[in-house]
Formats: structure tokens, sequence, C-alpha cells
């Protein structure tokens, strides 16, 4: 059943082949999700706490021979930090699960391993890479590009 319905909702996809559509998969779950951390978090909360985090890193930087106040500013910086990470969580949770459904689906379109080969998808600058490789590579890619564009903290 499951199958059935990513073969809807990605089938568009593979129309195009080898490297072309776990590169459009990748790109498409990589801004949904993109679009889940915009939506599901406060933005400015979550500004406040990065430039937080820059700030008390520029403290530990002045103050790397003062034992005591170094300790004091990585107390404080641990705290902004589990914020931040509490935050974040959320559209973790949220996406976390229709992500392992997707990949269990896509495992099932490229096989590890074909009679004796594995089977590798060509991509034109990273060389051959099994499907999770591939997807890895080109969703750092996409979401560096998805958060600058969207704003994304």
């Amino acid at each position: 059943m499951l199958n059935s319905i990513f073969s809807f909702i990605f089938g568009w996809a593979l129309i195009f082949g080898k490297p072309w559509d776990i590169l459009l998969i990748s790109g498409a779950l990589t801004f949904l999700i993109t679009l889940s951390y915009k939506y599901l978090t406060d933005q400015e909360k979550m500004s406040h706490l990065k430039s937080e985090q820059k700030r008390f890193q520029e403290e530990m930087k002045l103050h790397r021979e003062d034992k005591e106040k170094m300790m004091e500013i990585q107390k404080e910086s641990l705290k902004v930090s589990m914020d931040y990470f509490k935050h974040s969580m959320k559209p973790m949770l949220y996406t976390f699960l229709p992500l392992i459904l997707i990949f269990g689906w896509v495992r099932n379109l490229y096989p590890a391993v074909e009679g004796a080969k594995v089977v590798l998808i060509p991509l034109p600058f990273w060389g051959g890479l099994g499907w999770l490789g591939t997807y890895i590579l080109s969703s750092i890619v996409f979401s560096t590009i998805f958060r600058k564009v969207l704003k994304v903290h």
C-alpha cells in the first residue's frame, strides 16, 4: 500500500532515470523538511539562540586563559545549546517516520546488488555512489540552498 502511495507521490521523478531521479527525490524531501523547520519552529527565537551561541564562542576565545571564567561561559553556552536543540526536535519528530518509510521505498527501487555487482549511481561531480550516499550528499547541498533562500535558522 505504501509502495503505491510513494510511487504516486514521487513517480514523476522516476521517469528521468539515474541519477536525476534520486536527486529530484532528495531535493523534494529536503525542501519539505526545510519548510517543516521553518514553520514548526519559532524562527526569531532560533535566530536569537544562534546569535547567543556565537557570542559565547567569542567570549570563550577572549577568556581562554581564565579557566574559571571559561567554565562559567561554557555552562551558559550549554544551556543555550540545549534550548536550541529542544526547539529543533519538534520538526524532527514530525519528519522522522515519513522519511524512514520513504527510505524503505527508495531502497526497494535501488537494490544494493544486482547479480554479482554493486549498483552505483553515476554522478558528474561525486563519482559513483549508492542511492543513500547520493541522497545524503545532494540533501546537504539542497539543505544549504533552501535554508539560505527560506531564511531558516
